[in-house]
Order: C-alpha cells, then structure tokens, then sequence
C-alpha cells in the first residue's frame, strides 16, 4: 500500500508543481512522459507495479519540473520523441518532429508502394521524414541533406538507432548542391513561418527551437520552395515527385508558383485540423 501511496503522491507533485504553468490535459500527458522516463517502464506497468520513489529519483523529477516550469519542451528535457511508431533523440539543434509531419510521410507511403524507389528528403533536421520512410519503404535508396551539421550529427545518430541505412550530405540548397543522382521523389519540409507570425507563436518553441529551421522574411515566404522546386525539376526522374509541407496560409501560392514551374498534376492536401497542409507535384514525362 505504501508503495502504491508513493506513486500517488508523485502524481501529485507532478501535478501541484505544474498547475500553474500548463492546462490539465498537458500536465497528464507530462506525468506520463515523466514518470516513463524517469522509471525507464511503461506508464500502465508502473501504474500496477509502482517502483519505490526515491529520493535520487524525486531529485530528477524536480529537476525536469524546473525546466518545465521555464517552458522548454518537454522532448528536449527527456532527449527524445516519437515519430510514426520510432523513436528519435532530439536536442535544441533540431526542430521537434510534428504530427502534421505524420501526414506527410502517410501521404507519401500510400502513393509510393513500388519496391527500390530512391528518395531525397531535403532539409532532414533530426532525420524524422527520412528514417520513418526509410524504414517502411521496401528496398528504398534514402538520401537526406542539411545545412546544420549539428543536425546532420543528430540525424546520422537517429538512423542507426533505428536500423535505417541514409546517406547524409551536408548541403546549403540556396547555394550549390550534388546533381550527381536523380530521384523518384524528393521530399521537404522547409522554414516557412513568417517573420511577423512570431507574436502568435508559443513561448515554447519561440525560445527553445531553432529559428533557422523555423523562419523565413514575410518578403520572401515561398524562398525554400521556389529554390526546392528548382532543384527537384533538375533532379527527379521523368513523372517523378515531389512533396512539399507548407505553411496553411500559403497553399494557393505554393500552388500556383509550381504550376508556373511547368509541374503537372499539382495537388493540395488537408491535415486532420482542416488545414491546407500537403502539396504533391509531379515533373511532366
């Protein structure tokens, strides 16, 4: 009964330290992540089986409240999240893998079922898209460029936790890039927050997440996009394709900027919120 106490008090504690700073349901998805991560078990085992808490143990549990209290996320204190079923370590030097991002590697796993594609995931950060399609592509030749070698670093770590096999390049696409291979599709995920969007923006991500990865002028919204398609127009194969997440206010422009390009069949998909998401284009044959 004692042991089933301690677990309820560290329920509590979790809950009485947070109360303040976050609403209800994240502080039970915190508890979760906390408690799984500090015990090293699922959250249900614990739950039926509580381990003895410690006080070395309360001193990590308050350690990670602390940070929680200064709104750093809580994937970057753990070290790690999880990405369509793998999981994937991530520090401040990558952007934490969104669900939307999900979407598009389900968009691209239902449309590409042909065994030995070859893939080019542009602007990878932690490798999320690249090792999520790597792993449920059958026989896929993946390729993965960044600009941060810090990230790449991340990336080349989180593909051989996860068993894929990814050649990583460390490439700038504003400037010159491999045209060495060709590609059956090409995949990116670039910066497209505006700049005047920042005021909207969670506290969270506004001071822990890397901005180069985040944020592009108002100006120049579409600048990765534009430069992306240019580049999947010199390295897809004939009818190859390319995909795109965009930013929902900008899916009409994106749009009409690669129709403009000479793409053919150029498709604009929702996410699960309802929100211009997606955008798919093929290289005419």
């Amino acid at each position: 009964m004692t042991m089933k106490l301690t677990m309820r008090k560290v329920v509590s504690h979790i809950k009485e330290s947070l109360e303040a700073y976050y609403p209800e349901s994240e502080i039970s998805g915190f508890t979760r992540v906390i408690i799984e991560h500090i015990t090293k078990k699922p959250y249900p085992q614990v739950c039926v089986d509580p381990p003895v808490f410690t006080p070395e143990l309360h001193a990590r549990i308050d350690i990670i409240l602390n940070r929680l209290k200064k709104y750093e996320p809580v994937q970057y204190i753990i070290e790690e999240t999880e990405f369509f079923g793998l999981l994937f370590f991530v520090n401040q030097s990558v952007l934490i893998p969104r669900p939307e991002t999900e979407e598009l590697v389900e968009l691209i796993l239902k449309e590409n079922k042909k065994s030995g594609l070859s893939l080019l995931d542009i602007g990878t950060g932690s490798g999320a898209i690249a090792v999520a399609l790597a792993k449920n592509m059958a026989g896929a030749s993946v390729s993965a460029w960044d600009i941060s070698s810090k990230a790449l670093d991340i990336a080349v770590l989180n593909s051989k936790a996860n068993s894929t096999d990814i050649s990583f390049s460390r490439v700038d696409v504003l400037g010159d890039y491999p045209t060495d291979k060709k590609y059956d599709i090409i995949v990116s995920n670039p910066p497209y927050v505006l700049e005047s969007e920042k005021e909207q923006m969670e506290l969270n991500v506004l001071e822990y997440e890397p901005h180069t990865a985040l944020f592009v002028p108002d100006n120049n919204a579409l600048l990765f996009y534009e430069r992306i398609a240019d580049i999947a127009l010199n390295l897809l194969i004939p009818a190859g394709r390319l995909y795109f997440e965009i930013n929902q206010a900008k899916g009409a422009e994106t749009v009409k900027m690669l129709e403009k390009k000479g793409f053919a069949e150029v498709t604009l998909f929702q996410d699960l919120s309802k929100k211009d998401r997606m955008i798919k284009a093929e290289l005419k044959q």
